[in-house]
């Protein structure tokens, strides 16, 4: 797969963009003539309607980078436990400037306990990069071929997710976050991480093949996050591909920042959130900050209510809910 000539360098902080072919459509083309030929179009509408749905879009994605080094400061004060991975991109991000060169991250690995904030990073991330991002919860699979489709013989059969990524979306390099990727269960029929092995590494990845299109993708510019618990439950050969980060939990006074960075949000995201004061008191911070962020934002909308109906535009730790008899954990808002 190719890429085009620089299109845009906007100034102002704006993203670089550069057109790439994520697949050719001569392959596509050959494809749904030979289905056509077989009289089998109408048995797997479907696959025809896929091979439609490419050639119309076509083969061109934007590939996008930050115009220069941006300004990270925001996102080391809001992530403040994941300082060694916002190095990592950042340095990653320096060496894609002043060349044509796009963006390449070396596969990242987030290991931590439920509720720091991993996917919460990876949000954050694709912002900053300009980027689109994909979640694929490992968690929740009931089939093996989330990632790398199921083959067009089948009932139901449909692309995988990051054929989805590439072809439906707009980005030939989006950010791909395989969430809880401890949580892939394998059988002896298929392992739901088999795909990621040629992923994770550039050069097979720019000719991935999905199993229901069963053409050739260019998934070399994907940005890969995962996220895991329990680093024993991944394979090896998985880990080799991928910088691992123990993400640890944030201190109490990281925990007081993050409940100030979210009664900030939360005020700021409705109309009705400019009669309030400005600023959280340290008061109620102190209890936020025993909280875990999950947990921190229904508090604050709690209490924002609490106020409203004791006809108050100040927030008072009366107003938070009681705390729950389980124990919180720590974290960011996911």
């Amino acid at each position: 797969m190719s890429s085009s000539s620089l299109v845009a360098s906007p100034s102002l902080g704006l993203p670089i963009a550069r057109m790439r072919s994520v697949f050719s459509a001569d392959a596509v083309e050959r494809k749904l003539g030979q289905l056509q030929a077989s009289g089998a179009d109408r048995e797997h509408e479907g696959l025809r309607n896929t091979y439609q749905r490419m050639l119309e879009r076509g083969p061109q994605r934007f590939a996008v980078k930050p115009s220069g080094v941006p300004d990270m400061a925001p996102l080391y004060e809001l992530l403040p436990n994941f300082t060694e991975v916002l190095d990592d991109v950042k340095r990653h991000v320096a060496l894609s400037q002043d060349s044509h060169d796009s963006l390449e991250l070396t596969p990242i690995l987030l290991l931590g306990p439920p509720g720091v904030g991993k996917t919460h990073f990876a949000r954050q991330i694709a912002d900053l990069l300009g980027t689109g991002m994909n979640l694929v919860p490992m968690s929740s699979m009931t089939a093996g071929w989330l990632l790398s489709g199921s083959s067009s013989q089948w009932k139901g059969a449909k692309p995988g997710k990051v054929f989805e990524a590439l072809v439906d979306g707009q980005y030939a390099n989006p950010v791909i976050v395989v969430d809880e990727i401890d949580k892939a269960a394998a059988d002896a029929q298929y392992d739901p991480l088999g795909a990621l092995y040629g992923l994770l590494e550039h050069d097979t990845a720019q000719h991935f093949v999905d199993e229901f299109a069963e053409v050739p993708i260019d998934a070399s510019q994907v940005i890969w996050i995962t996220t895991a618990n329990n680093e024993s439950a991944i394979p090896d050969p998985i880990l080799n591909r991928m910088n691992v980060f123990e993400i640890q939990p944030p201190s109490p006074e990281a925990a007081r920042r993050i409940a100030a960075h979210l009664y900030t949000s939360i005020r700021g995201e409705h109309d009705w959130g400019k009669r309030f004061d400005p600023e959280p008191s340290d008061d109620l911070l102190d209890q936020l900050s025993t909280l875990a962020p999950r947990e921190m934002r229904r508090a604050l909308v709690t209490a924002f209510g609490n106020a409203r109906l004791a006809d108050r535009y100040r927030l008072e730790t009366g107003d938070l809910p009681r705390a729950g008899a389980g124990k919180s954990r720590i974290g960011f808002l996911q």
